[in-house]
């Protein structure tokens, strides 16, 4: 299967977890709002999830994969695949005490440990032990993610190494559908909302594990569970993740410290905008940028360990065009139209013309980050599947430093939007030196062929943003009262943008029909 069609598989049922996360971010925004309940939930959620990136989706799987797909080998024979396989089950046989033992402590230590995150709202008065209290609450009832979405990780890892990309890419999707039918079973008050939805979280961890176990038995990866023993290949494992979990954790306190200093320092509703102009800023990185790494790495890999140098670096140049081609007009549609996007998709309920407003500047700020965010996916792969996890969390570090220094310097000028601009400037440094990297190690530059057909891209993206611009400012009256009008003018920027984008692109050949069919057909 080709690269392109491949990360079109991971990408199209990411999109289908994508579409329902919307439709659970809707529900969200009708039945919570940006109030108290709704800053609660979204910390305790925020907990298990920067674990799962730090050690499932960060160190873990950035070691785990690249290993297990050299002991595969370029072809996949029986006797590749038990090896394989053995190691797999020596990882496992460590990691799953390791994520019991985290999980008693963190349950047990929860209070602490959100009185670190959030330093019990002191900010927010006469509310704030309510609140606190109940963001322990939900932070116990959503811990047991981790351990469950490590384990679908780790099932996920193997499975995207000999090529079965469709379970791992379907499974969030369980997670987004009991999510939303807890919301909508359970929405008398917004704390009852949100004590069901916690619970959700991790029911959804169980349904994703069967989902994963039953699919890698039908690959033929039947794991054992040996005595933890420190052999070779754990040893190496272990060398590998030291740094990764280090450059993991950097990205990911970057990200968390925004959360923090909201909670601590913003009024309440901060936390809230910064989660919804988040999630819609995420969806285009989650249906391109996630697909792209989950696709690169063990390709990349599998090359290397063949010493085909050449072929991974023409496999992250033809993944980085592509990205480039569905990331940059998502850019621009998301600067331009903020606004008209959050009010059609939240503004009703509980969610206000204020939360709106306060939203939208924050998806502003959020969109110029996403390439950055696309590009990283791209390019990291070249540096672990080469088992160099230092250099990327060097990266990381200077990033972070840079993030929380712009967080406390825009925090002043622009509230919860300079945390937001501070994120994305911050991603956009980190990419810098990541491709520096590359090109002073000789293991990847970019080719003349994704350069100009990027700046093509960058023109037809430009053209589209200002036909949305003059659109908007027609029929912006429409997107201050709740009705299917404005849902109507919506889709009809999203068509119009979209044929304009294209359209664009094809005109100035930086897409042809006979490329597109040469992109998707399957290959040997």
């Amino acid at each position: 299967m080709s690269l392109i069609k491949r990360i079109s598989t991971v990408g199209g049922y990411t999109l289908l977890s994508r579409f329902f996360g919307l439709g659970r971010d809707f529900l969200l925004a009708r039945y919570l709002g940006a109030g108290m309940a709704a800053d609660a939930f979204f910390i305790a959620f925020k907990l298990p999830n920067f674990f799962r990136r730090l050690f499932a989706e960060g160190a873990f799987s950035v070691a785990f994969v690249p290993l297990f797909s050299r002991a595969l080998g370029k072809e996949i024979t029986p006797e590749s695949q038990a090896t394989a396989q053995e190691f797999a089950g020596h990882v496992l046989s460590w990691l799953l005490p390791v994520l019991v033992a985290l999980l008693i402590i963190m349950e047990l230590a929860m209070v602490p440990v959100m009185l670190g995150l959030t330093g019990g709202f002191s900010s927010e008065g006469v509310a704030a032990n309510k609140k606190f209290d109940l963001v322990v609450e939900l932070g116990r009832y959503t811990f047991p993610y981790l351990l469950l979405i490590s384990l679908v990780s780790f099932y996920a890892g193997m499975l995207n190494a000999v090529n079965r990309f469709s379970a791992a890419a379907f499974a969030p999707v369980l997670l987004n559908i009991l999510m939303i039918s807890a919301l909508l079973l359970f929405h008398e008050t917004e704390i009852e909302a949100a004590r069901f939805l916690a619970g959700a979280v991790s029911v959804s961890g169980v349904a994703q594990f069967i989902l994963l176990y039953v699919s890698a038995r039908r690959a033929g990866l039947r794991i054992k569970l040996p005595r933890p023993e420190l052999t070779d290949d754990v040893r190496q494992l272990l060398r590998v993740m030291a740094p990764a979990a280090i450059g993991a954790g950097v990205m990911q306190l970057n990200l968390l410290a925004d959360i923090v200093i909201a909670a601590r320092l913003l009024p309440e509703g901060s936390v809230s905008w910064l989660f919804y102009a988040d999630r819609l800023a995420q969806l285009p990185l989650g249906v391109i940028g996630v697909a792209v790494g989950t696709v690169l790495l063990p390709g990349i890999s599998r090359l290397l360990a063949a010493d085909d140098a050449a072929g991974a670096a023409a496999q992250q140049n033809r993944a980085l065009e592509y990205s480039m081609m569905l990331t940059l007009p998502a850019t621009a549609a998301l600067a331009v139209i903020a606004y008209p996007i959050i009010a059609t998709i939240f503004e009703r309920g509980a969610f206000t013309e204020t939360d709106t407003s306060a939203t939208a500047l924050a998806l502003f700020a959020y969109s110029f980050g996403l390439p950055a965010y696309v590009i990283q996916k791209a390019l990291t792969p070249a540096y672990f599947a080469r088992g160099d996890t230092r250099t990327p969390v060097i990266f990381a570090s200077v990033s972070l430093v840079v993030n929380l220094i712009l967080n406390l310097v825009l925090i002043r000028y622009f509230a919860h939007v300079g945390l937001a601009a501070a994120t994305a400037i911050a991603a956009w440094i980190n990419v810098g030196l990541l491709y520096y990297g590359l090109r002073k190690k000789r293991y990847f530059s970019v080719d003349r062929q994704t350069i100009a057909n990027s700046l093509k891209f960058t023109a037809a993206s430009l053209l589209m943003a200002a036909l949305l611009v003059g659109a908007y400012s027609r029929w912006s009256t429409l997107f201050h009262t709740d009705g299917f009008e404005r849902v109507l003018v919506l889709a009809a920027f999203v068509v119009g943008g979209a044929l304009t984008y294209f359209s664009t692109s094809f005109a100035l050949g930086a897409l042809k029909p006979n490329q597109i069919k040469v992109l998707l057909k399957r290959q040997r």
